[in-house]
């Protein structure tokens, strides 16, 4: 018999690991580890204290659901635990569950929903007489965050329950907040292309905008919701899980998406035994790639409420539910090569370029290494043998590196600390986990920079290419925005694959630009953290470069919609004499450096927070919210106490009841164009 006090010792370095992931993954969204290595971590504690049930203590994680509230929300109590589930890695282990509830229930038939395991952020829907009244995230099972005015950003969820489940005196519904992969593809660009890091999974991108403090970072990221459960509601009239799904479909729920089959057929079905249920896992597996979202198995639970409630619950898991995991998307290859490449923002990204290697009918050679200390955290080194996971259509990423297959000999990789295609210092800022090359002229970072520059969202630049500006830069005909305005059609015709017709229509393009205006020039030159809405927050508010060039942080950090890190970053881009010297070469060659319709002068709406609501005769919804920005005000989707003023058109809202509720003045559109001088 194994020494008692190993198993122990044992135990609580499993519990204390397994604590750490937990709150890695559900209270900081930033997991260390894949699903497989976390599953096999508890897997283990899961047989050890099963030989030892002496040694299972009421904190374990084997006894409740991981995580802990955030602080900063308000905390809610969930009426009904949101618990784990209990998981299956094989059909046998699926066919042990049916025997475990047979034989609580005995002499009973079962029937079973399959549903896709959507990997996302659970949440808790609290409805009254058809109303969304509260939002909650999981939390640690019983008590969450109350994220109420977030998840009603979310376009899928309803503010109000029309059809059959309208009028209950209460309805909580359950679900996973998730992003779909299309969707989590364009917001990585994104967030690249204004110089931040963007999120490692859709799972991430998914969690972390459900709980900014400002509900607008919600509203802008492209989440979804997959409703799975019904957890309690005042009358219950459902006696089947299936049942209740269709029932929150036709009350408003969104259970399929634009372009996807029907998701209560591919996602969601109905198996009359364990073994159709089995050969469901089984469908949903080899289709994962095509679902269009981050799927990691199939749950797979008694359709029968009357049953669920007669087998009940552990304090851990449902006895009614059971997870089928998919095998993870796993393959060992060898490291050839560790890369660094260089974007526009100056950052240093180490790519590991593989032995092509066959995962879920893919070729992979590349996996991305993420940064410096990733690369320190895993060590991994070049000629090293490692185990990569893909997970869908994301890059492919190493889990960790098989030191047993490791050459002797090898060296650590050491990551360079100068540009590694100029030769410049490259910094990494305290805090920050990427180093940067510091020089601005550098060549990767000046194409890249000139592709974003000429971008059709920032100046918008037709024509202008990847194979052109290789050509432009590598003959050193441009070395600086500025110099894209110098440029004649003759020298654009020199261009290889470059035709007079088309050097033409380019370099009318390139003068065109000019006139775009001082919002995309902010976005085109790239300033740290300075996206689209960014850049026109800052034009609107100082309406010309001269203004903004002297704003001094304190007051930029004051604006709304800016802070502190941006405000940081756009002084610091105006106190390098490099930048400036830049935008007055581009003041020289005629770029437009003011914002149409802002004035210089006072701004009568400054600091005014508005509400709209209804249809308003003289402007669209947008022109209104343009006039009230372009005056120093700024408009909300939501009343508060906040809230200056409520504009009210034709057909209002609940916004006009919200108003009246909370005292805050009203203004019809009369009193509206008087207010903004249109009247």
């Amino acid at each position: 018999m194994a020494d008692i006090s190993k198993v122990r010792a044992k135990i609580e370095e499993l519990r204390r690991l397994i604590r750490r992931h937990d709150y890695l993954y559900y209270v900081l969204d930033r997991p260390e580890v894949s699903d497989a290595e976390y599953d096999k971590l508890y897997q283990e504690l899961k047989r050890l204290e099963e030989a030892h049930p002496d040694l299972i203590t009421p904190d374990s994680p084997t006894q409740r659901v991981g995580g802990q509230p955030v602080e900063g929300f308000a905390q809610v109590q969930h009426k009904v635990a949101m618990l784990s589930l209990d998981n299956a890695y094989s059909a046998d282990e699926v066919r042990e569950f049916e025997a475990r509830i047979k034989r609580a229930l005995p002499g009973e038939r079962f029937t079973y929903v399959a549903e896709a395991k959507v990997d996302g952020l659970s949440v808790a829907l609290l409805y009254e007489q058809g109303r969304l009244v509260r939002g909650a995230t999981r939390g640690d099972g019983r008590t969450g965050e109350d994220v109420t005015l977030n998840l009603m950003k979310v376009r899928s969820i309803p503010h109000r329950l029309d059809g059959p489940l309208a009028k209950f005196n209460v309805l909580e519904v359950r679900g996973e907040v998730f992003m779909w992969r299309q969707g989590f593809e364009r917001l990585k660009r994104k967030l690249e292309e204004e110089g931040e890091e963007p999120f490692a999974n859709p799972r991430n991108a998914a969690a972390g905008p459900v709980r900014p403090k400002d509900p607008q970072i919600t509203a802008a990221r492209p989440l979804d919701i997959f409703v799975y459960g019904v957890s309690h509601a005042e009358p219950d009239p459902f006696t089947s899980h299936y049942q209740a799904m269709h029932q929150l479909h036709e009350s408003g729920f969104r259970i399929h998406s634009k372009g996807e089959k029907n998701m209560l057929e591919r996602y969601r079905r109905r198996c009359g035994d364990i073994e159709a249920a089995i050969e469901a896992c089984r469908e949903v597996e080899e289709a994962r790639d095509k679902l269009g979202c981050d799927c990691d198995g199939v749950v797979l639970k008694v359709d029968s409420i009357e049953q669920e409630r007669r087998l009940g619950s552990t304090t851990h898991h449902p006895r009614w539910a059971i997870a089928y995991k998919f095998p993870a998307q796993q393959a060992t290859t060898i490291i050839k090569k560790i890369e660094i490449s260089v974007g526009r923002t100056g950052a240093l990204t180490p790519t590991a370029e593989l032995e092509p290697v066959e995962i879920a009918g893919a070729t992979i050679s590349r996996a991305t290494l993420h940064n410096a200390d990733e690369i320190e955290r895993l060590d991994v080194r070049e000629g090293d043998t490692v185990l990569i996971e893909r997970a869908g259509d994301v890059i492919p990423h190493i889990l960790q590196v098989v030191t047993e297959k490791r050459r002797p000999r090898t060296k650590p990789f050491s990551f360079p600390n100068r540009c590694p295609v100029c030769g410049a210092e490259a910094f990494r800022p305290e805090g920050e986990v990427v180093s940067r090359c510091t020089n601005s002229a550098c060549p990767a970072r000046l194409k890249q920079s000139l592709l974003h520059f000429g971008s059709r969202r920032a100046m918008d630049i037709e024509h202008l290419g990847d194979a052109v500006v290789e050509q432009l830069v590598d003959r050193s005909l441009v070395k600086e925005f500025a110099d894209l305005y110098g440029l004649d059609v003759k020298t654009l015709a020199d261009l290889e694959r470059l035709a007079e017709k088309s050097a033409t229509n380019l370099s009318r393009a390139i003068q065109g630009s000019k006139r775009q205006g001082l919002g995309r020039l902010l976005f085109a030159l790239g300033i740290r953290y300075v996206g689209e809405h960014v850049a026109a927050i800052l034009a609107q508010h100082y309406g010309s470069m001269d203004r903004l060039e002297k704003a001094p942080e304190e007051e930029l950090a004051e604006i709304y919609g800016i802070g502190p890190r941006i405000a940081q970053s756009v002084a610091l881009y105006f106190r390098q004499p490099e930048n400036r010297r830049q935008i007055e070469q581009l003041r020289k060659a005629g770029v437009k450096m003011r914002e149409e319709g802002v004035t210089a002068g006072p701004r009568p709406l400054a600091g005014k927070i508005f509400v709209l609501t209804g249809g308003l005769e003289g402007f669209s919804r947008d022109e209104a919210k343009e006039l009230i920005v372009r005056q120093g005000g700024r408009v909300t989707s939501s009343v508060s106490k906040k809230t200056d003023y409520v504009v009210v058109g034709k057909d209002p809202g609940s916004k006009d009841d919200d108003a009246k509720r909370l005292g805050v003045p009203t203004l019809d559109e009369a009193a509206f164009k008087k207010l903004i001088g249109k009247a």
